[in-house]
């Protein structure tokens, strides 16, 4: 075409570009230029050169990036069809504007470097090696015309990395040969990378002076203002040769890092000094250090801890922390702190009993420097340092070393500045709070990062002291004693607890919490690693009794207290005799208040206080039931009196004391004495709830309504709550029912068992049957409850939910904390503690209705295990359960669905022995599985009806919000849905499912994640007892396979690897029904439609339909028809899948063949990301292989020797 005809082409085009790039465009006018430019790029067939044109030095910036754009997308959408004449007429021309068609290395755009590079990475894919074999020739040649060239040189080695090695955007084949020749002509590679880094930055500090090179100018001057620009452009092509260096030094053969006596190790560590250099010399150092393969090939990489090396680093941290916190110097040091740690990590793999690597000479130096970024005030690099920390203590020879012994008082020490919660990037009261501004967005951020850390640094910590507990302990002791005689500071933040008490951001309450963390974490493993006669016991009782004797009344300090108490609590067991003490401190902190007798609402901090202490009571209960046993009248009086007064404590308080009292029970050992005791403690509630008025309550809505109060209609809804009594003696009941049931138990010794009377016979198996002694008092309580859950499920009725009064309309709701629960919105920090439990009376009502109605739950889960065959065989248990229960599920809201599936049916099904599994089990699950598989079917279809929909027509104050929140929910039932059926149908063994990547050199066409459900996974004896029934085996079978094309991901992978291949391998000797089988293999491709684009729910469904496909494709041609309904299946291919899989006598291909073939296959059906849906293909030939495959012809030659001698020659010695 005429010269005319591309410059009036040109001169639109750049019309058009300027019309995309400008903000004053109109939306319509901008979408007409981009129209026309694409349909330039799609059509024109004189793009070629039109983009030379168009990427001339003399147009501007913007004009010549489109221009470079249209050759980049004619090298990647035509260049199959260009005849080779302009292929070549292209490639010359592109390789002329890297030497002479870009502007110099300092003033040319970054943006036109990168598609210059891509057009030449993209031809190299495509040609190179066998059609353009000069290609590395020809970049050597460019590189040496200058700073401009050979950064684009760089570029685009790096790219090409990329591309063939890191992201894999290539078909296998063409990748192979690239990759094969890339490492065939590493060495070259490397040199030109080696040489031209040294050669620049040598340059460079000769122009800038270097103060480092002893050679250089005697005094360092500053560059003259025409070297200034010379000395830029060294600079940047050593930077550019350090990031093309990163790209290579991750999978290189490591003999290229470590050759020449490591010598591009050395450059690296020298350039740590250099400012400009710095960052990305630390990156590649980083790279190579992190390496992982052979131990053998890794051992030169222990040259970083000589001295030299060792010295490099070490000042450059110095210097970088030396100048103040910038932001440049402060990602320096994040990235030394890693090369730290990715050395000390190579170090604990070298050095083994086995291996002949020594200790290196500069271990103590390494250790100092390592301990530096351990107390840098940036919490971020502390917390950077401890997983080091942890692998040296935790290493077989290092952990034994005097260096690192001697290092674990200075690590402690540390531990005890890193525990202390500062550092709140709001907030100025610490070094640290600089540094978190630049790691965290908000304090929340922060918050959830120190959390884990503080536990990671637990970890480590129990580390070091089982290598040296005694160290440990002291210094837990001497800070305990500090912080018990240290005056309190409140801060300028006054708690709204009280008048100067602490807020969780007062200094003395964030050093006792950061002491009490320190101290339980070391006490606790001291009693692991010590001998008993090893305790140092006489300072743990000191301390017990120091702690026993503080008072305090904040309750943020006491709680602190309360947790030292318990990790002082083991010494006790040497002197029982401080036990009294002990209870008495915990029983003072039950009925804390800040003001005595006051009104107002209890803050969360008083309540965390008094549940804290009755739960160090239980705990001490349960762990050292022997020890507080000759103690238990004094325990019981205690309890009696706090119980005789109804107002002194909530109900979960009071039973929280029954529970400790039940546990110490336990430890009679004799039945008789244990059941009259429970008799004797249960007498009140069930007088309370066996009373006609409270049946009356609990079996009718509406008396239930209104005997708790929330028909009222209350005028001030903070003070005033006229039915919380009776609200509380519904409560304590049901709490007081369900404290029994979980504590009370028989000896766990058979002959103990026997002795005390709990033993009433055995098992057909021959297992023992025990008895519990709170049965008797349980089951007479059992019909009120059961009464009480049916009217609970019965409140939710729209006529119910009518009679609720103003003030409670929306009593039933979801607590707001539950709300943000599920949606994952972090609390904020302050509120947690300062605030009321409940702010309102509203707030009050809903607690009450979800703790009572997980309550009630809680008990009938725990009954099965509790009580066992005495509750398994209640007259008509199934009838009353489903009349219970499950009744009105339909007006049930999914939040107390969810609960109510995994506190009740789960452990109530795991529990049951296998002779109730006619009566009680399947007539229950039957029914439910069938509503669940309804009801979860409609709630998906709403979902995925308004994800189509997006309607405009919002009504609700915050729809997005509310929606996200049922969804969520419908999620979340969902998969305890389907962990219901699993855990009732799948035996536990089979679910250790392996996702491992394939790890296959041979084979690239391997799946993402192989996943290969084992194939242990058997049906349990439920499962086998539930696929027997017709109705429940459809319910189950119908589920799993629909719920494959729900959008929850982790159900659908844990469905499809533990549950649809056990249930349907159930039902395969049976006569299925062709549409069935059909059914069952188009569920699986649909869930393929749904979850295709999430690599491990991929791998899981194509093995799947695979197994499926196998198994029954014989058998049902129904089948075949489904596959060829696949859009795009290629059908010659199909027909020899099928004729293989058909025909027996064919030698079957391996397992992993088969299977890709079939992958292959049912491509057309797997989900893409939505980022990949309407992206265009690109298409790469394959060029004629490189590399031929000889076959060894082995056997023939052996064969073909008439004499048999070659067969003979083989067997000689």
């Amino acid at each position: 075409m005429s010269a005319e005809q591309v410059s009036s082409l040109c001169e639109q085009l750049v019309k058009a570009v300027t019309v995309i790039m400008d903000p004053a465009s109109t939306q319509r006018y901008r979408l007409e230029a981009l129209k026309f430019c694409e349909e330039f790029k799609e059509k024109c067939p004189i793009c070629v050169p039109c983009g030379l044109k168009l990427a001339e030095k003399t147009q501007t910036a913007i004009v010549r990036h489109f221009g470079l754009q249209i050759l980049e997308h004619v090298v990647k959408f035509r260049w199959n069809n260009m005849p080779r004449l302009e292929k070549v007429y292209l490639k010359n021309n592109v390789m002329g504007l890297i030497s002479s068609g870009t502007q110099s290395i300092l003033e040319e755009e970054s943006h036109i470097k990168d598609v210059l590079s891509r057009i030449v990475v993209e031809m190299i894919k495509r040609e190179w090696p066998q059609h353009w074999p000069d290609m590395l020739k020809e970049l050597d040649t460019l590189s040496k015309q200058g700073e401009t060239q050979t950064e684009l040189v760089m570029f685009i080695l790096l790219r090409l990395a990329e591309d063939v090695v890191t992201f894999q955007t290539l078909p296998t084949q063409r990748r192979r040969d690239i990759q094969q020749t890339l490492t065939q002509n590493m060495e070259k590679i490397f040199s030109f990378l080696l040489t031209a880094l040294q050669q620049n930055v040598n340059k460079y500090r000769r122009m800038v002076g270097a103060p480092q090179e002893q050679e250089a100018l005697t005094t360092p001057q500053k560059t003259d203002l025409a070297q200034e620009p010379k000395a830029q452009a060294n600079c940047r092509v050593g930077m550019a040769a350090l990031n093309t260096l990163a790209g290579y030094i991750d999978w290189v053969a490591l003999s290229h890092i470590t050759a020449d006596n490591c010598k591009l190790l050395e450059m690296l560590c020298l350039l740590l000094n250099e400012p400009e250099l710095q960052i990305g010399a630390a990156e590649c150092l980083l790279i190579a250090v992190s390496r992982k393969g052979k131990l053998e090939d890794r051992k030169p990489l222990m040259v970083l801890f000589g001295d030299v090396a060792m010295h490099y680093i070490l000042s450059a941290a110095q210097t970088a922390d030396g100048e103040g916190l910038m932001e440049k110097h402060y990602v320096f040091l994040k990235r030394l702190c890693q090369v730290l740690c990715a050395l000390g990590s190579q170090l604990c793999a070298l050095l083994g009993s086995d291996s002949d690597v020594e200790t290196p000479t500069n271990f103590g130096k390494y250790l100092d420097s390592f301990l530096a970024f351990t107390t840098h005030p940036s919490q971020f690099l502390r917390s950077s340092t401890q997983i080091t920390w942890g692998a040296l203590f935790r290493h077989e020879v290092l952990s034994r070393d005097p260096l690192l012994l001697a290092m674990i008082p200075k690590y402690l020490r540390a531990s005890m500045t890193n525990l202390v919660k500062v550092g709140f990037p709001s907030k100025t009261d610490s070094a640290s709070c600089e540094y978190s501004r630049f790691d965290f967005d908000s304090d929340e951020d922060f918050n959830a990062f120190f959390n884990s850390f503080r536990a990671q640094q637990g970890e480590v910590m129990r580390m070091a002291c089982r290598l040296d507990p005694r160290t440990g302990f002291q210094m837990a002791g001497e800070w305990l004693k500090y912080q018990l005689t240290a005056p309190v500071d409140t801060g300028p933040m006054n708690s709204k607890t009280g008048e100067g008490l602490c807020s969780v951001f007062s200094p003395s309450f964030v050093q006792w919490d950061a002491m009490t963390f320190f101290s339980e974490s070391v006490i606790s493993q001291m009693f692991r690693t010590l001998d008993k006669d090893e305790i140092p016991v006489n300072d743990g009782i000191d301390l017990l009794q120091l702690v026993l004797n503080f008072e305090t009344k904040d309750p943020l300090i006491l709680s602190c207290v309360l947790t030292n108490v318990s990790a002082l609590f083991p010494f006790v067991t040497y002197r029982p005799e401080y036990l009294p003490q002990v209870l008495s401190k915990l029983f003072a902190s039950v009925t804390f208040e800040v003001i005595e007798e006051s009104k107002a609402p209890r803050t969360r901090a008083v309540k965390n206080v008094r549940r804290h202490a009755c739960s160090s009571i239980i705990k001490m209960c349960r762990d050292y039931p022997q020890l507080v046993l000759p103690n238990f009248e004094m325990l019981y009086n205690h309890v009696k009196q706090l119980l005789s007064n109804e107002l002194l404590l909530t109900q979960m308080e009071k039973c929280a004391l029954m529970e400790a009292l039940v546990l110490i029970s336990n430890q009679f050992k004799d039945y008789e004495r244990q059941k009259a005791f429970l008799e004797e403690l249960m007498a009140p509630v069930a007088g309370l709830w066996l009373s006609p008025e409270m049946q009356r309550v609990l079996s009718d809505p509406e008396a239930f309504i209104s005997y708790v109060g929330a028909d009222n209609k209350i005028a001030d809804p903070v003070l005033e709550d006229p039915s919380g009594l009776n609200r509380s003696r519904i409560s304590f009941c049901v709490y007081t029912i369900l404290g029994v049931v979980k504590r009370a138990r028989w000896p766990a010794a058979t002959e103990e068992a026997k002795a005390g009377g709990f033993l009433v016979g055995y098992m057909p198996s021959g297992s023992p049957i025990y008895r519990n002694p709170c049965t008797e008092q349980v089951l007479k309580l059992l019909d009120n409850l059961l009464a009480l859950i049916r009217t609970h499920n019965n409140l939710y009725m729209p006529e119910m939910v009518a009679r609720l009064g103003e003030t409670f309309a929306k009593a039933l709701d979801m607590l707001d904390v539950e709300k943000n629960a599920i949606l994952g919105l972090p609390q904020p920090l302050l509120e947690l503690y300062d605030s009321p439990v409940y702010k309102t009376v509203l707030e009050r009502m809903q607690g009450f209705f979800c703790t009572l109605y997980d309550n009630c739950f809680h008990i009938l889960g725990n009954a099965g295990p509790s009580m066992q065959q005495d509750f398994y065989t209640v007259e008509g248990l199934a009838t009353h359960l489903l009349s219970s229960a499950f009744i009105n599920l339909n007006n049930i809201p999914d939040y107390r669905l969810r609960p109510m599936l995994r506190v009740f049916v789960k452990p109530l099904v795991l529990s049951c022995p296998s002779e109730y599994y006619e009566t009680l089990v399947c007539p229950m699950l039957g029914p439910l599985f069938t509503y669940l598989h309804v009801r979860l079917s409609q709630k998906w279809q709403v979902i995925n009806q308004r994800s189509m929909l997006c309607e405009d027509d919002a009504v609700d104050d915050n729809p997005e919000s509310q929606e996200m929140l049922e969804e969520q929910l419908v999620r979340l039932l969902t998969r305890e849905v389907m962990d219901l059926i699993t855990v009732c149908c799948v035996s536990k063994k089979g679910v250790e499912h392996n996702t491992t990547a394939a790890v296959d050199g041979d084979d690239d066409e391997a799946m993402a994640t192989e996943v290969t459900p084992p194939a242990s996974a058997e049906l349990t004896e439920l499962g086998k007892c539930l696929m027997k029934q017709e109705d429940i085996c459809t319910a189950l079978l119908i589920t799993a396979y629909t719920s494959l094309s729900w959008k929850d991901t982790l159900s659908c992978q844990r469905t499809t690897t533990q549950l649809c291949w056990p249930l349907l391998k159930q039902v395969l000797p049976g006569n299925l029904l062709p549409d069935a089988v059909s059914w069952f293999f188009t569920s699986v491709l649909k869930g393929l439609q749904t979850h295709g684009q999430h690599d491990g729910c991929m791998a899981a469904l194509v093995h799947l339909a695979f197994q499926i496909y196998e198994a029954l494709r014989p058998r049902y041609a129904e089948l075949k028809a489904v596959m060829e309904q696949i859009p795009d299946i290629q059908r010659d291919s199909l027909e020899q899948f099928d004729s293989k899989l058909l025909n027996p006598t064919l030698q079957k291909v391996a397992d992993k063949r088969r299977k890709d073939h079939f992958k292959r296959l049912i491509t057309g059906c797997i989900g893409k990301p939505l980022g990949e849906q309407f992206r265009k293909e690109v298409h790469i030939r394959n060029l004629p292989s490189l590399f031929k495959k000889v076959k060894p012809s082995l056997e023939t030659d052996v064969l073909e020797n008439e004499d048999g001698e070659g067969l003979t020659a083989l067997f000689e010695p």
